[in-house]
């Protein structure tokens, strides 16, 4: 089972990706509310995917990125990033980042573990990774 951890501030939306993600989509999920509590706890769960929010207080989804990508430890982790900034100038810059793919918000979440199956099998196949 693929472990994916999400990161958002809003406990609805955490929720909701659970249950979209976990009890849907069959991942092995865990949450985190902040960017400093997905570094506190990443080395422990070893994620095979980074699902993280744009916009969240104090260290933003894109921060966390940066700081993630410094870690040996998950340096190499795939991230998605989840927004409602979905013009196309601010998927570039996320990309640019180093990010995977977008998925916008508001998300359907009988279909958000598809959205996310569908980002990461386009990586792997881009990567040359199984």
């Amino acid at each position: 089972m693929k472990k994916i951890l999400h990161v958002d501030d809003e406990k609805d939306i955490r929720a909701v990706a659970k249950l979209a993600l976990q009890s849907v989509g069959g991942f092995d999920l865990t949450s985190c509310a902040s960017g400093q509590e997905a570094l506190d706890c990443v080395a422990e769960i070893a994620p095979d995917l980074i699902m993280l929010d744009v916009m969240m207080p104090g260290m933003d989804g894109p921060s966390t990125l940066i700081e993630l990508r410094k870690r040996e430890d998950v340096a190499e982790v795939p991230i998605v990033f989840m927004t409602a900034k979905t013009q196309q100038d601010e998927i570039r810059s996320l990309l640019d980042l180093g990010a995977i793919g977008v998925i916008a918000k508001p998300f359907d979440p009988m279909k958000l573990s598809e959205e996310v199956r569908k980002v990461w099998s386009t990586w792997k196949e881009n990567e040359g990774k199984d």
